[in-house]
């Protein structure tokens, strides 16, 4: 970052840091918020942008080649009058990192003329027209091109990182339901929770949670349906890139006992969660008590000051109170023992957790009761407990299903059919792996490395509403300067200093 760049983000935090600053007030005789003079003008020639981070990403677009890449593989037009694929991709991705949140939030960005300027765009596709975009797509293949084409400029971005980025990659994969209140949309069906809507399937790698692959299918149908297509060109895509090792992850309904022999001579490694059905528990109850060893699980965060008095637990209270039955844990214990499930010819590792659990109500305590968990695994190395916390790791996949759903809306399903709501899908989380591409090239070189590789960890990890506000709710000027187009960030936030580090690394080269 150059000189002035530093002492102008220098002056900017000093001042907010003056007024924030910790004092002893004298008792105020008039509120806060005491302006009543306020006029409203408009100006002529300056244009002024609420969300100057989407010059960034535009950058970011033309840094990874990802324009390009869409508009070699999704072949929807047949003339460009006067719009090309990406243009339509792009302009729903980009109407979400702005803030919108449905196809009828692209008019704002449509006619907004510094919006225009700041992406060096004459007009773009208004929302009815996006939505036919959407409706373009006939074939599942063709949306699983526009997905292909996304990975390649995936892998570009995945190259840039440090080695040990390639140590291990960790595939997780996911059903989630997404209701909608249409009636006239072809593919919904009724899921098992009565809901009418569709089921998207989710394959995401845990350590960046990027959206590999998305699938939408009706709502009646099971999470596992067509998990075993995607899981394999997912782990083509992680051996493409480089990953040492590769592991598969999901819950019960992803098992899938028939495709286990096939991980297992490919050298992925798998961990699955398997129905705590009455065969596997009666092999659990024949166990020797030696078998079975104590489960600890870590803290989940230390206290880094002094510890503070626990607050009442009122729901506690409420149960006692009233009688409600209650499921108490007591213990945890793990044991393991080898299995062979009937569509295998190999013999596996199944790992069990026994729950000691009391039933009680009120404060009556009415019985006790065992309950188990399976696992099933083809890494013969780890301890049993290890194993049980990386399972129950996969839980934050359910971080990013939920950010798909209540920050990026892609799973608003908008449009009137199931290829065209899977279409918006993809084009919708775009905007999420954008955000996480930006996070994975924020550089970590320098005299301040340590710092730099946190930052970067936090901006990977933040929610989306919270890295729109930081990186993308950046009030900026727009100035049309010959051959150039400046954003002049008009505000100062804590991440500004990250933001402009990062815009800095996208005018470089890719490695080869």
């Amino acid at each position: 970052m150059s000189k002035i760049r530093r002492r102008i983000l220098k002056r900017r935090k000093q001042r907010i840091e003056r007024r924030l600053e910790p004092r002893n007030w004298e008792a105020q005789d008039t509120p806060m918020y005491g302006a009543s003079n306020i006029h409203y003008e408009l100006s002529e020639r300056s244009r002024g942008l609420d969300t100057g981070g989407i010059g960034a990403m535009q950058r970011l677009v033309k840094h990874v080649g990802l324009e390009k890449d869409l508009d070699d593989v999704v072949e929807l037009l047949k003339t460009h009058l006067p719009y090309h694929e990406s243009d339509h991709v792009l302009g729903i991705a980009y109407n979400i990192l702005c803030g919108g949140t449905c196809l009828e939030d692209i008019e704002l960005r449509r006619t907004n003329e510094a919006y225009l300027d700041a992406l060096g765009a004459q007009r773009i596709p208004d929302p009815t027209t996006a939505g036919d975009f959407c409706r373009r797509f006939e074939e599942p293949e063709q949306i699983e091109a526009m997905q292909d084409a996304i990975n390649e400029a995936r892998l570009r971005v995945w190259r840039e990182q440090p080695e040990e980025f390639f140590d291990y990659a960790t595939i997780d994969a996911d059903g989630s339901l997404a209701p909608t209140t249409g009636e006239c949309k072809e593919g919904l069906d009724i899921s098992y929770k009565g809901e009418w809507g569709y089921h998207p399937l989710i394959v995401s790698l845990a350590q960046t949670q990027e959206p590999l692959y998305l699938a939408n299918r009706p709502g009646n149908r099971p999470s596992s349906e067509g998990a075993s297509e995607y899981l394999d060109r997912a782990i083509a895509l992680c051996r493409r890139a480089g990953f040492r090792r590769i592991t598969l992850r999901g819950d019960t309904d992803f098992t899938q006992t028939r495709h286990l022999d096939g991980w297992d001579a490919e050298k992925v490694r798998f961990l699955f969660g398997c129905d705590a059905r009455s065969n596997l528990i009666e092999a659990a109850e024949t166990l020797p008590n030696s078998a079975w060893k104590r489960l600890v699980r870590p803290e989940r965060y230390r206290v880094q000051t002094s510890e503070r008095a626990r607050p009442i637990n009122v729901k506690a209270a409420k149960v006692i109170e009233r009688g409600f039955t209650n499921i108490r844990l007591r213990r945890e214990d793990v044991a393991e023992f080898a299995y062979r499930p009937v569509s295998c010819k190999t013999t596996y590792r199944m790992i069990v957790v026994r729950k000691d659990l009391s039933i009680e109500e009120g404060q009556r305590h009415l019985f006790d009761k065992y309950r188990y968990f399976f696992y099933i695994t083809n890494d013969r190395r780890t301890l049993a407990g290890n194993l049980v916390l990386e399972a129950n790791g996969r839980c934050n996949q359910e971080n990013l299903i939920a950010q798909l759903h209540g920050g990026v809306q892609a799973t608003r399903m908008p449009v009137d059919n199931l290829l065209s709501n899977w279409a918006y899908m993809v084009m919708a989380a775009l905007a999420w792996t954008l955000k996480a591409w930006f996070a994975l090239l924020l550089p970590e070189q320098g005299r301040w490395r340590e710092r730099y590789r946190q930052q970067k960890t936090v901006v990977l990890k933040m929610e989306f509403r919270t890295f729109l506000n930081a990186f993308m709710r950046v009030p900026a000027q727009v100035i049309r300067q010959g051959r150039r187009i400046v954003l002049r960030l008009l505000a100062w936030n804590p991440w500004q200093d990250v933001f402009l580090r990062g815009f800095d690394q996208l005018r470089g080269n890719l490695r080869a």
